[in-house]
């Protein structure tokens, strides 16, 4: 692919942290780098400024001075781009990159899990999602509509159903089992239960949470598991859901599906079958797959310079 850029990047953004891949325009891998969250529900500002130092981070390890943004060209899949607003707004404030391409990580995961050919993917993070890529280059969302009122199955959503536990072992209406003594150990509590501390201590956790603060109780559910009844339920449950998604984006349960994300491989023992058998390994992450939605970006435009 001929361009004028010195180097492409693929940028995933999410909840929990930003991964951006450098390669060069045939390309070559150059580097990785990783940094904080970029979703975008923690402001614009806050996503380039993760992205930016991603990138630094990718060319410090390679041990190569980045040259300036004009001779870069960068694509970018984020958490809450399908905002409008928030789209517009990450877009004005490009800080010079000479080419920009966005899209959510929900679609990024899907060219990368796939190369960009027909697929199914359900991306379970901090957020969840699934896309649907069929062959008449048609796609189809199903969930995705937040953590308030979606987002099922993710990080967010299973820490909540924890934080709910916990809350319900403290009041003497569900059991004190080893996950609701590790969740009030987290929020700062102590193991006696009869403690009036402990109360407190989640009340002030719960009330200072945001998605990606309840995503931080997923391990201890994934952890206790096996001794947990309670953190059993939460884990079929989040399985049932990944299952919802799945045939919502394919009911004839004919295309490839591949489960991307942090918590896809904790989870994947709770899966119904079929799903659980069908189930394949993404053959790349969502970075690459912002890179393959950069370079058809780049491609066309080319194309219609061209035509």
């Amino acid at each position: 692919m001929k361009t004028a850029f010195e180097y492409l990047i693929g940028v995933d953004g999410g909840g929990t942290k930003t991964v951006v891949r450098v390669e060069r325009p045939d390309g070559s891998h150059v580097a990785d780098g990783s940094s904080g969250p970029s979703a975008l529900m923690h402001g614009t500002s806050k996503s380039w400024c993760a992205i930016v130092t991603a990138l630094d981070n990718a060319f410090l390890a390679a041990g190569i001075v980045r040259p300036p943004y004009a001779a870069i060209a960068a694509g970018c899949g984020l958490s809450g781009i399908n905002n409008p607003q928030w789209a517009n707004q990450f877009t004005e404030q490009n800080p010079g990159f000479g080419a920009l391409a966005i899209g959510t990580d929900a679609f990024t995961t899907l060219l990368g899990a796939h190369l960009g050919q027909p697929g199914v993917v359900v991306a379970i993070g901090t957020g969840s999602v699934g896309e649907v890529l069929l062959a008449d280059g048609s796609r189809l969302e199903v969930g995705g509509w937040g953590f308030q009122t979606g987002d099922e199955a993710s990080g967010g959503w299973i820490g909540l159903r924890a934080a709910n536990h916990v809350e319900r072992a403290l009041d003497g209406r569900a059991v004190a089992g080893p996950l609701a003594r590790a969740i009030v150990r987290f929020c700062g509590g102590a193991d006696d239960f009869s403690n009036s501390q402990n109360r407190e201590r989640v009340i002030a956790w719960v009330n200072s949470a945001n998605q990606s603060i309840f995503a931080q109780l997923a391990p201890l559910v994934v952890t206790h598991a096996a001794e947990d009844p309670a953190a059993q339920t939460i884990l079929r449950k989040a399985g049932v859901e990944i299952d919802q998604i799945a045939l919502a984006l394919d009911p004839s349960q004919q295309l490839p599906i591949a489960l991307c994300g942090g918590l896809a491989a904790p989870l994947q023992a709770y899966l119904p079958e079929p799903l659980k058998s069908r189930a394949i390994t993404p053959r790349a992450g969502a970075a690459a797959g912002a890179l393959l939605l950069l370079r058809r970006q780049l491609a066309t435009e080319l194309a219609g310079e061209q035509a």
